[in-house]
């Protein structure tokens, strides 16, 4: 037993007896023994040693679970971030598939706008060739790639069949023009005349461009008071 003198001026008295086996226990706990043996450095080494592991997996346990965590939100974030990204390329696809369709249908407009002029050229081409004492009777589509026409119709003359096509050959859509045959008989209104039956195999092509003569929709007058209605009101 520890005794505390309480005792103005007094001394303290602890008896040695007392605090022996207390230092003994603590010797024999780090495995001092009674044989002074040196078994203290180790197992404090041991025993810091064990803490400093035990502190460095619980901090290392600590990064990884703030890791996992972080890389969670990232993948959440991620995850939000392709399903955005999704809509936009079904929305891109949708689009695409949509001027694709325009572009086609604007191939096919202008694959037949090209080609609305053609038989009006034609025929006016054939009907500015017509000498005199020549009469037509069919122009008949004959084939395509490239265009080609038959001409039938009926003449007073050899002659007149020959500048036909002659003047046909001069056109800048015509060529190729190719006598089919002829034929000599009666005129329906006097049998008594004879007349040249014909058939000729006309083919189309368009000349060049240089060689077009172009004329604009609009006449200068027309086209000054468009600029100046489109203008601002300011200038």
């Amino acid at each position: 037993m520890i005794e505390v003198n309480l005792l103005p001026g007094g001394k303290k008295s602890v008896p040695k007896g007392d605090l022996l086996p207390f230092f003994k226990n603590l010797k024999s706990k780090f495995g001092g023994g009674g044989g002074g043996k040196a078994g203290d450095p180790y197992m404090l080494f041991f025993a810091a040693a064990a803490a400093i592991a035990l502190g460095y997996v619980g901090y290392t346990f600590m990064g990884v679970r703030g890791d996992r965590e972080e890389l969670e939100v990232r993948l959440e974030e991620e995850r939000q971030d392709s399903i955005r990204f999704a809509a936009l390329i079904e929305q891109t696809n949708a689009l695409t598939a949509r001027r694709d369709l325009l572009a086609q249908r604007v191939e096919i407009i202008q694959g037949i706008d090209s080609n609305r002029y053609v038989w009006p050229h034609v025929l006016d081409e054939i009907a500015g060739a017509v000498p005199e004492y020549l009469w037509l009777r069919e122009v008949l589509y004959a084939g395509d790639a490239p265009l080609q026409v038959r001409i039938t119709g009926r003449a007073g003359s050899i002659f007149s069949v020959t500048n036909f096509m002659r003047r046909l050959e001069a056109s800048r859509f015509l060529r190729n023009v190719e006598l089919q045959g002829t034929q000599q008989q009666p005129s329906e209104e006097n049998p008594n005349d004879l007349i040249h039956q014909f058939e000729l195999l006309v083919t189309y092509e368009p000349p060049p461009l240089d060689e077009l003569e172009t004329v604009p929709l609009f006449d200068n007058t027309t086209a000054a008071g468009q600029a100046a209605a489109a203008a601002p009101a300011g200038n």
